[in-house]
């Protein structure tokens, strides 16, 4: 029961420091949107998003910002195999089934429910 309250506060904090980027600094979704996912990578490159993880499980694998922990993960795992290659390879590797499923069901929504623009 309380790693989920664990997973519930981080899960809802990294989502108030999005809502907060976006109201009171008045950052656009894009740009909020990078700066989760830059702030996880870099937050994995310094080691600290996996100890995050096992901590809070869902609540911070879940968010956009595991999504750049992922891209790091991928691109030095590649990197060690591939040398530079590697870098591109291992984050499209690590991170294809996501960015398929939403390209996906993002367009299984849009037949759905008639997109306007």
């Amino acid at each position: 029961m309380e790693k989920f309250i664990w997973a519930f506060i981080v899960g809802g904090g990294i989502c108030v420091i999005g809502q907060i980027m976006m109201d009171v600094f008045r950052l656009t979704p894009a740009h909020t949107m990078t700066t989760l996912v830059v702030s996880g990578a870099v937050l994995g490159g310094l080691g600290l998003y996996e100890p995050l993880i096992e901590f809070a499980g869902a609540g911070a694998s879940v968010p956009i910002s595991s999504f750049g922990n992922s891209l790091l993960k991928g691109a030095v795992g590649e990197y060690g195999r591939n040398g530079i290659v590697g870098v591109l390879t291992g984050i499209f590797e690590v991170t294809s089934a996501g960015i398929s499923a939403a390209i996906i069901f993002g367009f299984m929504a849009s037949l759905v429910f008639r997109p306007k623009g």
